[in-house]
């Protein structure tokens, strides 16, 4: 109801207020103080629009002085279009009577190189004729070469057969006196070795040479001539179960295809040798936890009792390197 009266007032104020301002100057003075901050004076707004004639006079004659420059501007450019538009017209003539000069160059050398074509071709037949009898002459000489060369041939091949023959015989002799002298070179080699070894262990034994040198040559021995891999077991005996009195204890262990084979590689082996070897053996696979399948002894000086000891205990004994089985 009060939005109903409140627009009612609204429409009738719309309706009388024109009226009452035109008749009332105390009510149109009090209206136009009232808004009088919402709209600009008479007076300002004048000098508002001089100032802005006063900006579009400023920008005219600036456009007009630049629409000046650019006139002058245009004819400066038209001149040099005109004047590089002439030069272009100079080269491109000049351009014209160079290039008919040229084909004119041309023309001429293509005649002459016709002339010496036919010149050329003159002189090819001429040859042509001169080659085709000289050839015909030729491959008379040919043929009768060749009937000679297949006479030679059947000849040479027999001649070759013969030879093969003999070759054969020779090449079969040969082959044989190879594979002997192979086995002997082998058979050296190896006397060598354990003749070596042999001067090895008695150097060792008189002192000439250290133990460990012999060990080390007989070990290089050993893995040249098989498969194997020889490394050294070191540890020690803190219980002296070995000598009786804590030592070190070493031993050889052969490496084959992950299966270790416990040896001793000495230059002599005596009867005590071979029961301390036994004692590290049984030091060795309590240490390590494991049961040795094969020992092995190398020497080529063993005491024939060691030897007897040796084998009752299941110990191979050898006396060179190239000899042991099994590897």
């Amino acid at each position: 109801m009060q939005a109903q009266n409140l627009e009612e007032l609204k429409r009738l104020v719309l309706k009388v207020l024109p009226e009452i301002i035109k008749e009332d100057p105390v009510i149109k003075a009090y209206i136009k103080d009232l808004l009088k901050d919402s709209f600009a004076e008479k007076d300002k707004t004048e000098d508002r629009i001089e100032k802005l004639y006063e900006e579009l006079v400023r920008l005219r004659e600036d456009s007009e002085k630049r629409w000046q420059e650019y006139l002058e501007d245009r004819e400066r450019v038209w001149a040099e279009l005109e004047r590089q538009r002439e030069e272009s017209n100079r080269r491109w003539e000049q351009y014209i009577q160079e290039r008919d000069k040229m084909w004119a160059e041309l023309e001429r050398r293509r005649e002459e190189e016709r002339q010496e074509r036919e010149r050329m071709w003159a002189e090819m037949e001429r040859r042509r004729e001169e080659d085709k009898k000289e050839k015909e002459s030729i491959w008379a000489e040919l043929e009768r070469q060749r009937e000679e060369s297949e006479r030679k041939w059947e000849e040479y091949k027999k001649a070759l057969e013969e030879q093969r023959e003999i070759l054969m015989q020779h090449s079969k002799i040969l082959e044989e006196h190879s594979k002997a002298i192979q086995f002997l070179m082998e058979e050296v080699k190896r006397l060598s070795r354990k003749h070596d070894s042999t001067i090895g262990a008695l150097g060792a034994c008189w002192g000439l040479h250290s133990e460990e040198s012999f060990r080390n040559a007989l070990k290089g021995i050993l893995e040249e001539s098989f498969p194997v891999k020889v490394e050294r077991y070191i540890n020690y005996d803190k219980e002296g179960i070995v000598f009786g009195r804590p030592d070190q204890i070493e031993l050889d262990l052969i490496i084959k295809n992950g299966e270790i084979i416990v040896a001793e590689i000495k230059s002599s082996m005596s009867k005590a040798d071979v029961y301390a070897f036994l004692r590290k053996l049984d030091f060795y696979q309590s240490k390590e936890g494991v049961k040795v399948s094969r020992a092995i002894i190398i020497s080529p000086m063993v005491d024939p009792k060691a030897k007897d000891v040796a084998l009752k205990n299941g110990i191979e004994v050898y006396s060179y390197a190239e000899d042991v089985e099994g590897l």
